[in-house]
């Protein structure tokens, strides 16, 4: 019988000291190394994640995580004040505003990657 105690997600990235600083230092989420040398992020809620080295890493092409929140303006403002670039989508399919922001067209969502160029969002509660 099927019957996980527990799951996780996992992605790669090619820098693993560069993430660890991203997800703890510019998201604020908790993030350990395992015995492995894998980082461990606990997201909002209490799942955690599995960051893990790969030296020849392509940056998913799709959002690996989405970051639910009351106030996508305020999230955007915030995470911009930390460094953290949210207009990613230059002429594209995706119409953003000037904050990187998608409105009316979906949930109200604005994306940005991490230093190893992965696709994360902050996406309207």
């Amino acid at each position: 019988m099927f019957t996980p105690v527990h799951a996780f997600s996992g992605f790669s990235v090619d820098d693993i000291d560069a993430a660890r600083s991203f997800y703890s230092d510019k998201l604020g989420l908790t993030v350990t190394d395992d015995d492995m040398g894998f980082l461990r992020i606990v997201l909002p809620g209490g799942a955690d994640v599995l960051a893990y080295p790969k030296p020849d890493h392509t940056p998913a092409t799709f959002t690996i995580l989405n970051f639910v929140v009351s106030d996508v303006d305020s999230a955007v403002d915030e995470l911009n004040g930390r460094g953290v670039q949210t207009k990613i989508y230059e002429n594209s399919d995706l119409p953003t505003d000037d904050k990187g922001i998608m409105r009316d067209n979906g949930p109200t969502i604005a994306w940005f990657r991490d230093p190893a160029g992965n696709v994360l969002s902050v996406i309207a509660e």
